[in-house]
């Protein structure tokens, strides 16, 4: 499990780096459904912490206000799961 958090997270985090370097190039980018998508099977931190390691998508309130209530919520499954087992 915690080989799969690391790896959807590290694929997040550079998503958003491939994401803002097609930005600057202006170049096809990744649509934010895919972003959102990746973020909803657990890449949601790696995503946070790329929005702001490249200040990509910072200024976009859906993303500002709604990766860390993401986080939050992954995390609160993944403490009750843990409970359970």
């Amino acid at each position: 499990m915690w080989i799969y958090f690391i790896l959807v997270n590290s694929v997040g985090l550079i998503a958003m780096a491939i994401d803002k370097a097609h930005a600057k190039k202006q170049a096809r980018r990744i649509p934010e459904k895919k972003l959102w998508g990746l973020g909803f099977i657990g890449g949601s931190l790696g995503l946070y912490t790329g929005m702001y390691l490249f200040r990509h998508k910072t200024r976009k309130q859906l993303f500002v206000i709604g990766l860390p209530v993401l986080i939050i919520v992954q995390t609160v499954i993944g403490l009750f799961i843990y409970r359970l087992l």
